[in-house]
């Protein structure tokens, strides 16, 4: 693999997934985040996950991937890496912030990748000296269970590294989707307009919580209706990315419905916050009606 040492800076629910992945393929992880607490707990849950996947014989020394990811909490840190993934808040200006530092600390030939599931890359690289090696890699959550990554290009990006980037998503055993550098790149474009409309159907009361997700499952045989798919996902997140979409396409259909930004507005972000449009506090979800 070309990439022995790779730096996750974020250590959130995709950058702890992300650096479980990148160890799982054998490579040194350095995963950087300034929050100790939030290190900590990314520490634990790849324990627990690792823990889950040798029980079930999906993975073989998980004490071993273990030692392999090192936490650290500034970007000064990455100075060893091969390559850096940015798993960060999906926010260009705090993106670009962080790039413009890295492209000092690290050394000319350690690639760059965006984790960004919306953001331009091109728009990321143009504050680097490195756009020719500097992609995105779009993981998917849970990323040590998803087996799809985006392997997105530019323009400016050098087709080795392309190609590098395809070896390192086949060598984590997922399957790399290449797609250009436009809004949302492929799952995204698709998706986020279809969980939109679900929110207004939701709005709009055409049906329970419960029975549109049902709806979806057995109809369109989905493994997961929409709305819980939202709480998966985070409804703040959906909310960045209709954004997005919105300035990007200038569609209605894009603008984010007022019970998404209303559910942001009082915290009900799905899974992640406890609440959305199910109940997350017990053993199972149980489905709310949400205003």
């Amino acid at each position: 693999m070309k990439f022995n040492t790779i730096a996750v800076v974020g250590t959130g629910q995709m950058g702890a997934g992300i650096a479980q992945a990148c160890a799982t393929a054998g490579a040194r992880v350095i995963a950087i985040d300034p929050d100790h607490a939030q290190r900590e707990r990314a520490k634990a849950g790849i324990g627990r996950s690792l823990a889950k996947l040798a029980e079930k014989g999906l993975v073989k020394d998980p004490a071993g991937i273990e030692a392999r990811i090192k936490f650290a909490e500034h970007p000064d840190d990455a100075e060893p890496a091969d390559l850096v993934i940015e798993a960060i808040v999906e926010d260009l200006a705090v993106k670009r912030a962080l790039w413009e530092d890295l492209d000092v600390v690290c050394r000319p030939d350690t690639v760059f990748a965006s984790n960004t599931s919306s953001l331009s890359i091109a728009a990321q690289a143009e504050v680097t000296d490195r756009a020719d090696r500097f992609l995105g890699l779009h993981f998917f959550n849970p990323v040590p269970m998803m087996a799809l990554v985006e392997v997105v290009n530019t323009p400016a990006l050098d087709p080795m590294i392309l190609e590098q980037g395809v070896a390192l998503v086949r060598a984590m055993g997922k399957t790399p989707v290449l797609a250009q550098d436009t809004p949302g790149f492929v799952v995204n474009r698709l998706l986020v307009p279809y969980l939109l409309d679900a929110a207004r159907a939701a709005e709009a009361k055409v049906a329970s919580t419960a029975d549109l997700d049902a709806g979806m499952k057995l109809g369109a045989g989905h493994p997961m209706g929409p709305l819980m798919l939202l709480d998966f996902v985070g409804i703040d997140t959906v909310v960045r990315i209709a954004d997005i979409f919105h300035r990007a396409f200038d569609e209605e259909r894009h603008r984010a419905p007022a019970i998404l930004t209303a559910m942001v507005a009082r915290g009900e972000l799905g899974k992640k916050s406890g609440k959305g449009f199910y109940d997350w506090s017990g053993t199972e979800p149980v489905a709310r009606s949400v205003q």
